[in-house]
């Protein structure tokens, strides 16, 4: 839970003004996403998968979306997209979506996991995360 929160407010810190933030991927786990809604409130926070909508807060909105064929105009207008412990065969077709709509990506990889990008290493919290800057 603590990673979760980490995310959350690392996000809120240096995206305080932005008005659209997606997680990619949510999974049965949308802790983060819940988390950055009560941090920033005035964000619209969307969560992504292609499977079933998690439990939510009511608060967050859920898109199915694929993200090896995405709909681009669930992403446009992103500050950032984040993924928490997304598969490696994913990670370009994240960064590749948030080229494409210059928002800011931050993936959270599984600690013993090599990310193929190449990003900005963060540490915060005790919490280790890439970061990928907008073009």
């Amino acid at each position: 839970m603590h990673e979760f929160k980490a995310i959350a407010e690392y996000i809120a810190e240096n995206y305080p003004f932005a008005k659209k933030i997606v997680e990619v991927g949510v999974g049965k786990v949308p802790d983060v996403a819940i988390e950055l809604q009560r941090l920033l409130p005035k964000c619209e926070v969307i969560v992504t998968d292609v499977a079933e909508s998690p439990e939510l807060s009511g608060r967050v909105k859920f898109i199915r979306d694929d993200i090896t064929e995405p709909n681009s105009s669930i992403y446009e207008g992103a500050a950032l997209m984040y993924s928490v412990r997304p598969p490696p065969e994913l990670q370009p077709y994240l960064h590749g979506v948030a080229r494409k709509v210059s928002a800011d990506l931050l993936i959270k990889p599984l600690a013993s996991e090599n990310i193929s990008l190449k990003g900005n290493l963060m540490n915060y919290q005790g919490v280790a995360f890439y970061v990928f800057k907008g073009d």
